[in-house]
């Protein structure tokens, strides 16, 4: 199975911030093309009450603070195909998710906003490539596994199903006993 269209959302585990500071972050991060992706635009939706509040729109890829499943995050999602192994692709997403998280944690520095070191979600934008099935995940278990074991540096994880519900995208949570450092898997 080839994963296309990976998605990260590393989760807030404190966000003290009026939201209004993240349209003015992402549009200083357009002005300066701050992230590796053509960034081209920013849409605030924090009248979604479960969804993305402020989307930071790019070429390749968008980033968002999502809201949706009710928990704010950071959400990473890759829009373009891109080459390379499934590891490769996860490697991306990640990476891309925890830069990003990297920096608004610094855009915000004495500010109370810090994302979680234990725990994301990573799925798959493409329900045609990944339909949310069991059998989905037991092919993908494998991968997954191993690269977070790589990528985490230790197994002490445990990886669940997002939904099992069919009309969702296939997706897992990530949950680590150890804590992560963002500049690690930034990497």
């Amino acid at each position: 199975m080839e994963l296309q269209h990976v998605n990260v959302k590393i989760f807030a585990s404190e966000l003290q911030v009026d939201l209004e500071r993240f349209i003015e972050v992402f549009h200083r991060w357009i002005a300066d093309q701050a992230t590796s992706e053509m960034l081209i635009d920013v849409a605030d939706y924090r009248h979604v009450p479960d969804g993305p509040a402020v989307l930071l729109v790019g070429h390749e890829a968008d980033y968002a603070l999502d809201k949706t499943g009710g928990r704010y995050g950071l959400l990473y999602n890759r829009k373009d195909a891109i080459a390379g192994s499934n590891h490769d692709r996860l490697k991306q997403a990640l990476r891309s998710a925890a830069l990003a998280s990297q920096q608004l944690e610094s855009e915000f520095d004495g500010e109370s906003l810090k994302f979680s070191r234990q725990e994301f979600e990573i799925f798959i934008n493409d329900r045609a490539i990944a339909p949310n099935t069991e059998e989905t995940f037991a092919n993908a278990r494998p991968e997954l596994d191993a690269f977070l074991a790589r990528t985490l540096g230790h197994d002490q994880f445990r990886v669940e199903r997002q939904s099992n519900d069919p009309r969702s995208r296939f997706g897992v949570v990530v949950n680590s006993s150890q804590p992560f450092d963002l500049a690690t898997l930034a990497s």
